[in-house]
């Protein structure tokens, strides 16, 4: 669902690697302090006007409901009907920023802070055109920084608040978002991702021509429930689970980062997670098939290990062992997808990634992938414990936790949390946990 900028303009891991011995304690900075990467960018190619306006063609209505007991500000950013960035203005219009050449970040100054009224109120906005790789930013007790810099393809790229650098000017914010996108072709699609992290707890509903759709996110205390699992389980297994989460100075916590997002910051931590896991997968399978229902027109296909690579019939290429930076990420080593791969190559890639994720290949039953339900994810260890705290404490089990989360067996109810509808009428989020 995201566009993202090919430039990379530095890394977490050489701002805040060596802080990473305990609990994260955020740290605000400037701007200088932005880390740019393709996981906090949109892009547009195309330079553009500072164009404040446009002609709505399809007037999406958004409701907003606040459960916080205290003061929350929204913000809507994505791509326009024409692939330009637009950020929503408090008087309903789009605000098109403009890097103007600039290498270095620059803050969006607009009025773009769109306030929700008091505890138990609902806040409606309409958007004026369609939106692709959109986000709706809720900030609780205080404001989120975007800023905007030259794409390097005559274009701007949107600079997103970082939920991993703790000298992010947004670090100290307690904040979330959902995503959409809603085309003339194609409708809604509307999701509550915890790919990135865990934060200020969202839920939504979805009302249009297929009826009523919800994904009821998590209750208002997840977070510092979350974090007291992490902690025991690294108690219990002595890896760093604790880490991912971040706090304020006060230790109060503000979000948990994902594991691929620790993983890129501490190159070190889990390196050795899932070794003998890995290695017993692969003695299974080399002397018996693992069965993959790609869910496309290929059907089932066999893989089996030889020469050291799991190789799948109809596939382009194998598949080298993982390490614990591929499984968490699944977008590297040999999930990464290159453009010359077929679709089998593309579908056997996030069902794959989905059953070590959720640690299922060893299962009774997990020679199939999918196969097995979710009563089976997470069952043993090693694991993704991230995701299984996450969806845990899921108030219907339902929110992306990993990148594939959206892999089921078929017939199965979809665990990413997903809402759709080809003619939408309204979307519903609810703020700072669900409604009494």
């Amino acid at each position: 669902m995201r566009a993202f900028s090919t430039l990379l303009f530095g890394t977490l891991a050489g701002l805040i690697g060596h802080a990473l011995a305990a609990p994260l304690i955020v740290s605000p900075g400037t701007a200088s302090d932005v880390v740019i990467t393709q996981e906090n960018t949109v892009n547009t190619t195309e330079a553009v006007s500072n164009s404040t306006g446009s002609s709505p063609t399809q007037q999406l209505k958004i409701n907003m409901v606040n459960n916080f007991a205290g003061s929350v500000n929204a913000y809507v950013t994505g791509l326009d009907s024409n692939d330009q960035l637009v950020v929503l203005q408090t008087d309903g219009t789009w605000l098109y920023p403009n890097a103007n050449g600039a290498s270095v970040p620059q803050p969006i100054t607009g009025n773009i802070a769109l306030p929700l009224g008091g505890q138990g109120s609902t806040t409606t906005i309409t958007l004026p055109d369609y939106i692709s790789s959109g986000r709706i930013w809720f900030a609780a007790n205080g404001d989120l920084q975007f800023f905007v810099v030259e794409s390097g393809t005559g274009g701007s790229s949107l600079v997103e608040p970082s939920s991993a650098n703790p000298h992010d000017p947004s670090a100290a914010v307690n904040w979330g978002f959902v995503e959409l996108t809603n085309t003339e072709d194609d409708g809604l699609f509307a999701n509550i991702s915890y790919v990135d992290f865990v934060g200020l707890p969202l839920g939504m509903s979805l009302s249009g021509g297929g009826g009523l759709q919800t994904a009821q996110g998590l209750p208002a205390n997840a977070v510092s429930s979350i974090c007291n699992d992490l902690k025991a389980q690294a108690d219990s297994d002595g890896q760093p689970w604790h880490q991912l989460c971040v706090t304020d100075v006060n230790g109060n916590p503000l979000r948990v980062i994902a594991p691929s997002d620790y993983s890129s910051v501490n190159s070190d931590a889990f390196s050795n997670y899932w070794t003998d896991y890995i290695n017993q997968v692969w003695q299974k399978y080399s002397s018996q098939p693992l069965t993959i229902n790609t869910q496309v027109s290929a059907g089932d296909v066999q893989c089996t290990v030889s020469d050291g690579l799991l190789n799948c019939n109809g596939d382009n290429r194998g598949y080298a062992q993982p390490i614990a930076s591929d499984i968490w990420g699944c977008n590297s080593g040999p999930f990464a997808i290159e453009a010359g791969d077929n679709d089998v190559h593309r579908a056997v890639v996030p069902r794959l990634c989905a059953a070590f994720d959720r640690s299922t290949l060893l299962l009774a039953g997990g020679n199939t992938q999918p196969g097995l339900g979710s009563s089976a994810y997470y069952t043993v260890s090693p694991t993704n414990f991230y995701s299984k705290f996450i969806h845990q404490y899921e108030l219907d089990g339902r929110g992306y936790a990993f990148p594939y989360d959206d892999v089921n067996p078929d017939g199965a109810s979809n665990a990413s949390g997903e809402l759709s509808d080809g003619t939408p009428s309204s979307l519903t989020v609810t703020v700072g946990g669900p409604s009494s």
